[in-house]
C-alpha cells in the first residue's frame, strides 16, 4: 500500500486494466476477437458516420499506428473493410463487413449480462462516482499529453 492515495489508485486501474483485458479476451475469443480487435470493432460499429482510421484512433485515445495495426487485422480476417474517403485521397473510411457486424453483435450481447454480473450488488452512485473520477483523471492527462502514445492491447 502506497501512502499517496492517487498512486494506489493509478496501480489498482493498471490491474483492472489487466483483468478487463483478460476477461475480454475470454469472452469474446471464439468470434475470432481479442480484446483490442473487440475495442477497435466497436468504435467501428458505433461511430457515427463512417470514420478513417485516425478519427477512430483519436476517438479511443490510441495512437492511429496502432489502431490502424488492428484494423489491417480485422480487415484480414474479414471483419471489416476499408472504403474510398471523399473527403480524403489516402484515408480510407472503416466500414464493418457483414460477417463484422454479426461478431460485434455477439461481443455485445455477451457483454451486457458479464456486465450485470461483475456489477451486481455494487450501488449505482458508487459506480457513477467512480466513472466521474476516472473520466476526470483521463481529461487531466489528455489536457497535458493530448497525443496519445498508448497501444489498445
Amino acid at each position: 500500500m502506497h501512502d499517496n492515495p492517487i498512486t494506489e489508485l493509478i496501480l489498482e486501474s493498471f490491474r483492472l486494466n489487466g483483468c478487463l483485458l483478460a476477461a475480454g479476451d475470454a469472452l469474446v475469443n471464439d468470434l475470432g476477437l481479442t480484446s483490442a480487435r473487440w475495442q477497435v470493432l466497436g468504435a467501428a460499429a458505433l461511430s457515427p458516420t463512417p470514420a478513417p482510421v485516425a478519427q477512430l484512433a483519436r476517438d479511443m485515445g490510441l495512437s492511429r499506428q496502432n489502431v490502424q495495426r488492428i484494423a489491417n487485422e480485422l480487415e484480414a480476417a474479414g471483419l471489416l473493410t476499408f472504403a474510398p474517403n471523399p473527403n480524403h485521397q489516402r484515408a480510407k473510411l472503416v466500414l464493418l463487413t457483414e460477417y463484422g457486424r454479426a461478431a460485434y453483435a455477439k461481443a455485445a450481447a455477451r457483454q451486457v449480462p458479464w456486465a450485470a454480473a461483475l456489477s451486481k450488488g455494487l450501488p449505482d452512485d458508487a459506480i457513477e462516482e467512480a466513472t466521474s473520477l476516472l473520466r476526470s483523471l483521463r481529461r487531466r492527462l489528455e489536457a497535458q499529453h493530448p497525443t496519445p502514445r498508448r497501444s489498445p492491447a
